[in-house]
């Protein structure tokens, strides 16, 4: 309530079993859309604390839960994120990229469905065993998104070799940056002596380019003033071009 914690104190009933085959000796009524078993909040709380945590990570998922007066830590807020259930079989559509546990020491894989735009499963690491033995446990991936490190092109060639490999849209404007910065470092004589020629060689400077003349927004005091200016021109039109302009 505005700015305020909310606690809500709810009295349920408490039921008992008497058999002695039954490992669960007592049953405690839940409240659907409100509360959970082993739950010390509401599954609504529960499922904004969740979506904060899958946006932000833990550490600024905690500062934006002080912000909002919300009681967790970074530690629940992690404890929150579930695995994703991993289908038996891969997608048709599978995107293979590396990404850093930490930079420069620890990388893994990230798989993804290309089609969906979602995660499907994430490795420990990034060599080609590891993503051979998962391809083998996950059939059904027809064309291989990846980019153009060696060890996903062995395991790809060894687990899955019918699938169509292909170098996706990032590393390929990658690549093609890399491959101009290169070839302009090793001609850079030939281009700055080309430069250079350039500035000798007078060049005819451009035609000015004619704007339009901005269009003010319709605002109530431009709308005030533009009646006022016609109302003044047709006074003076009337009175005769000799006569003064009379004071705004």
């Amino acid at each position: 309530m505005g700015s305020r914690r909310v606690m809500v104190r709810l009295r349920v009933r408490q039921y008992f079993c008497d058999r002695k085959s039954c490992s669960r000796k007592t049953f405690v009524e839940q409240v659907p859309g409100l509360s959970e078993r082993h739950r010390r909040s509401s599954t609504g709380l529960t499922g904004w604390l969740r979506s904060i945590a899958i946006e932000l990570g833990g550490r600024p998922a905690a500062r934006l839960c002080r912000r909002l007066r919300l009681a967790a830590g970074k530690t629940q807020l992690l404890r929150l994120l579930t695995a994703p259930t991993v289908s038996d079989r891969a997608p048709r559509v599978l995107g293979v990229d590396e990404f850093a546990f930490r930079k420069g020491c620890t990388y893994g894989t990230v798989l993804v469905d290309v089609e969906a735009g979602r995660v499907v499963d994430v490795l420990p690491d990034r060599t080609s065993e590891t993503f051979a033995a998962w391809l083998k446990g996950h059939p059904g991936a027809e064309i291989i998104c990846r980019d153009r490190a060696t060890a996903y092109t062995k395991a790809v060639k060894e687990a899955a070799p019918d699938a169509l490999e292909l170098a996706d849209r990032w590393h390929l404007l990658q690549n093609l940056s890399a491959a101009v910065e290169k070839t302009c470092h090793q001609h850079r004589d030939c281009l700055r002596k080309r430069a250079e020629e350039e500035t000798v060689t007078e060049v005819p400077e451009p035609p000015p380019m004619l704007l339009p003349p901005a269009e003010l927004p319709r605002a109530q005091i431009i709308e005030r003033t533009r009646h006022r200016y016609e109302d003044i021109t047709a006074c003076w039109r009337n009175t005769g071009p000799s006569a003064p302009l009379p004071a705004v």
